[in-house]
């Protein structure tokens, strides 16, 4: 270590540790590092000699079962799912578009079982540099769970629960609105505001495909399936269209709540359909699809970030964010660039 004779500045992560559990032998402690067991201000660290700065109460040792594995920028596992988190309790995943986010009828393979197929060692990261190409034997016995999902044509960032507790904990944060879900959206039109709120009642089809709209006096009035539906927005930017055509505006939207088909529902009501959406844009349903904007193959949308309390850590926040993929940065790049 390093420092003066009363302060001590700077060490190695291994003496660190042994200073906080003077009684457990230098092998042991070092063992502990290397098995990813020792995170300092949330972040596991795997190097035994790595200087650090005094960690204080931060550093910590992990339950052995199943530590934290530091996922840098996201394990990819799979073209569509790379792993952006995981511990015991949960799970953090940036779903590709195109991917269903958990299983349905006639349609097994989603992100849930992709990752489920990873942690019982039937797949591997695909980057061969990465160390959590292999998981530790721990992570066998775990089995994610569904908290909540995207349209399997939204990318981006979402949770899945490692145990029933931690998944009763993160559905509980969703009813009480404290799990932040921001959204970027590219929408034809340009709202009256640079931000705003929408608040509507939503009800679902029958086969529950479709959202609608219906009045706050018809959704109290009597029985109802109708539910309220809040989402915030912000306009990031305005991509003028050539030809005089109109705009098309990228919008970062914050969801309160979360209904399914929320965001392009909602934006479609307020005269802002989401480009790509052939469900609630009217232009793609359209014969011929006269005066569309824009041929892209899917709505324009991505769950950019995700903030929740740990399940197994009261108090602590934490927040995690996916970079728009490939295809909306392409679509951005034609937008800045006058060629749609």
């Amino acid at each position: 270590m390093t420092g003066d004779a009363t302060k001590i500045t700077v060490g190695p992560l291994l003496d660190w540790l042994l200073q906080k559990y003077p009684e457990s032998p230098k092998t042991r402690a070092k063992q502990w590092i290397l098995a990813g067991r020792v995170s300092v201000n949330g972040v596991v660290l795997r190097k035994p000699h790595q200087p650090i700065p005094d960690p204080g109460d931060t550093l910590e040792l992990l339950d052995r079962n199943a530590t934290t594995l530091a996922c840098g920028f996201g394990w990819q596992i799979h073209p569509r799912v790379a792993v952006l988190y995981l511990d015991s309790a949960l799970a953090i995943v940036n779903k590709g578009p195109g991917l269903i986010s958990v299983p349905a009828p006639n349609c097994e393979l989603s992100a849930l079982s992709i990752l489920a197929d990873f942690l019982a060692g039937r797949l591997k990261a695909r980057d061969r540099g990465v160390a959590g190409k292999s998981l530790p034997p721990a992570y066998r016995r775990l089995e994610p769970l569904p908290v909540h999902r995207l349209d399997q044509y939204t990318s981006g960032v979402f949770c899945m629960a490692m145990n029933p507790a931690a998944r009763g904990h993160l559905i509980e944060q969703l009813k009480a609105h404290t799990m932040k879900r921001e959204y970027v959206a590219f929408v034809e039109g340009r709202p009256n505001t640079r931000a705003g709120t929408w608040r509507q009642w939503l009800r679902l089809s029958e086969d529950e495909m479709r959202q609608y709209i219906v009045s706050e006096p018809k959704a109290k009035a009597g029985p109802s399936e109708a539910r309220e539906a809040i989402t915030h927005y912000e306009v990031l930017a305005e991509y003028p269209l050539a030809d005089s055509r109109g705009c098309v505006t990228k919008l970062r939207l914050r969801l309160e709540t979360g209904r399914k088909h929320q965001i392009r529902v909602q934006a479609a009501n307020a005269g802002l359909p989401l480009l790509g959406d052939r469900t609630y844009h009217p232009k793609y349903r359209a014969e011929g699809r006269a005066g569309s904007p824009a041929d892209f193959p899917r709505q324009a949308l991505h769950a950019e970030v995700l903030t929740l309390e740990h399940p197994d850590r009261t108090g602590r926040q934490m927040s995690w964010r996916a970079e728009l993929p490939k295809d909306l940065r392409q679509l951005e790049a034609a937008l800045r660039s006058g060629r749609l």
